[in-house]
């Protein structure tokens, strides 16, 4: 096997919580007099919630203390994992459980590399707590993506190096972490059409034509 482990990003990869993730920030920018759409939403993807909450105050007239940034983004985090409750099983789909069940079959190692700091509610809502062989997420990083930290740590946490590894991603920062990580990239969505992704696929799936 030209390659020995494969790398998910969670969101929009794995299953999606965009929706959540919109619903909680446009209710802090609401209550801010911010204003917040789908499109500023769509800045936010694969970056880390401090990051983010900036992309959002850009838009706003006042200038806040770190203490108040901080604030704002656990009140948006308590209000995003309050939404997080109502997922389940069905929110993994057949096809992305059966691929994953399948490249397990084929001797892969698997881990995920998300920015997010909710990744293992997420997963075990989803009912795969347990699946993976590591998982490194936005708890044991201190640089978010487009910056390799988090898929380095999770090859680490697999004893694999780069090179052996693919990450697979939906957000152009995502995959852009993948090649400055040294690491072959397979990209869905946005990801797909990424200059250095190496594997763009149609859906989930294709992964077993490329691994």
């Amino acid at each position: 096997m030209k390659y020995k482990g494969v790398i998910f990003d969670l969101d929009g990869v794995i299953c999606f919580t965009d929706e959540y993730h919109y619903e909680a920030w446009k209710a802090l920018a609401d209550r801010l007099g911010i204003y917040f759409d789908k499109e500023i939403n769509n800045r936010l993807r694969g970056v880390s919630r401090m990051a983010s909450l900036e992309i959002i105050l850009e838009r706003s007239d006042v200038t806040y203390s770190q203490e108040e940034k901080e604030a704002f983004a656990t009140e948006k985090n308590d209000n995003y994992r309050e939404m997080l409750k109502n997922m389940s099983e069905k929110d993994l789909s057949d096809e992305v459980r059966d691929t994953l069940n399948e490249l397990r079959n084929r001797g892969y190692l698997l881990a995920i590399g998300s920015s997010s700091k909710n990744t293992k509610t997420i997963l075990n809502q989803i009912g795969l707590g347990n699946f993976f062989d590591a998982i490194s997420d936005g708890t044991n990083i201190t640089n978010s993506k487009p910056d390799p930290e988090v898929f380095l740590k999770a090859a680490e946490f697999i004893n694999l190096k780069p090179e052996e590894c693919v990450v697979v991603e939906d957000a152009r920062s995502g995959a852009e972490a993948a090649y400055r990580g040294h690491f072959a990239c397979a990209g869905i969505g946005e990801a797909a059409e990424y200059e250095h992704t190496d594997y763009p696929l149609n859906t989930f799936s294709d992964l077993l034509k490329v691994l």
